[in-house]
């Protein structure tokens, strides 16, 4: 069984670990501030999901998968029990793994999303990924010019671009198997998280201006974490983690108890 890669704060402390996975096309990197943070009260593991940063590519990409992958990366490092953070795609992943692995689940936190399904809203990003040819491209710059041409917002061409790396035929390539995330999209974003009860404490964070998270999935979110508290966190889309860092690291020590 392939392990995660992750990088660790706070490797040395007693506290219940705290694992966090990022979003589609994300990578650990994107939450090194946080990671950072939150490292001096409580060991965190940052984890890139498999198919993204530098974790193993794989043909597959179902919640199972993913919620199996978490599993095994804590057998792997020995720990009996953690707090599971995720945002967007992360999200999905921790909830299926709390439903599928209670007992080694002690706080969930999920950042700006539910367990419904939601409709196919990549497809530009998805087409403007796989319009640059690396055959073509020389530079950072290049990739993109082409992205650019597809994409309008600045910031989201910069989040993907930090997914770019000169690979062993010193040819720029991607982190992310975009393969794999294209062919099985439906498959992890327009799939609700399977049904199942996560009994334990959970804390739902959405972004104030974000969409992912509406008044009407309370009552989704609560027939299968009944002890879901959910909070707003102002100005921030949806990066929330990105866009009101302060607030949201304040609202999830809160819930971990950590002043």
């Amino acid at each position: 069984m392939e392990i995660l890669n992750s990088k660790i704060f706070g490797e040395g402390l007693t506290a219940t670990p705290l694992l966090v996975f990022h979003g589609l096309f994300g990578m650990l990197d994107n939450w090194g501030s946080f990671g950072k943070d939150l490292g001096e009260y409580l060991p965190v593991h940052l984890i890139d999901l498999r198919n993204h940063g530098r974790s193993f590519h794989s043909d597959d990409m179902s919640h199972d998968d993913l919620a199996d992958d978490i599993a095994s990366y804590m057998d792997h490092y020995g720990i009996q029990k953690a707090h599971v953070l995720g945002h967007s795609l992360g999200g999905k992943a921790v909830m299926q793994f709390a439903i599928k692995y209670p007992e080694k689940v002690e706080k969930l936190i999920v950042v700006d999303i539910s367990p419904k399904a939601y409709p196919p809203h990549h497809q530009g990003i998805i087409k403007a990924l796989e319009t640059v040819d690396f055959n073509t491209v020389n530079s950072r710059n290049d990739v993109e010019a082409v992205l650019t041409q597809y994409i309008p917002e600045r910031s989201t061409i910069q989040f993907l671009t930090k997914n770019l790396y000169w690979d062993d035929n010193k040819k720029l390539n991607w982190r992310f198997n975009l393969k794999t995330l294209s062919e099985k999209y439906n498959e992890f974003v327009s799939n609700a998280v399977k049904f199942g009860v996560f009994e334990g404490e959970s804390l739902f964070i959405a972004g104030e201006k974000s969409n992912y998270i509406l008044p009407q999935d309370e009552y989704g979110i609560k027939q299968q974490f009944p002890k879901a508290k959910i909070v707003t966190v102002k100005n921030a889309g949806h990066w929330v983690q990105a866009e009101n860092p302060v607030d949201f690291a304040n609202v999830v020590k809160e819930f971990l108890g950590i002043d």
